[in-house]
């Protein structure tokens, strides 16, 4: 499967697709990309004059990046417009805060993919290569 199917896939569009680009994927993990724009509107409140990503979509970002770009992969000619992806739960550590116009990059690792469950250790990077926020997420095939 191709890198651009793996995005068109995916059950988001925009303004809550948070996948530009796939860098690498195989069977063990993927490697992806996303610049926060800063006209998102999520900076306008958070926080005011200062704005910063919430916490929350930066998880998003690492799920579906991390989780659900791989999970279709790995699921290739079986996903299709009926197929739900859920999360199912997260342990995340926050080291660094992420502006706006700032672009990252998120590295995920297969832990296991087994009964509709995928679990993955997952890190994100911001361009100086410094860790964002890193830990595991996992999700479930419905």
């Amino acid at each position: 499967m191709e890198k651009i199917d793996i995005i068109s896939k995916l059950p988001y569009s925009k303004p809550f697709l948070f996948v530009d680009k796939i860098i690498k994927i195989d069977e063990n993990g993927v490697e992806g990309e996303y610049t926060f724009d800063a006209d998102l509107d999520f900076y306008k409140g958070h926080f005011k004059d200062n704005p910063v990503t919430p916490g929350v979509i930066l998880i998003e970002v690492m799920a579906q990046i991390g989780l659900v770009c791989l999970g279709v992969f790995l699921l290739n000619e079986k996903v299709n417009k009926n197929t739900l992806m859920a999360l199912t739960s997260t342990e995340i550590e926050f080291l660094k805060p992420v502006f706006p116009n700032e672009k990252v990059t998120v590295h995920s690792q297969k832990i296991y993919f087994r009964f509709g469950k995928l679990k993955c250790k997952v890190s994100m990077q911001n361009e100086k290569k410094e860790i964002v926020c890193s830990g595991t997420i996992s999700g479930m095939v419905i």
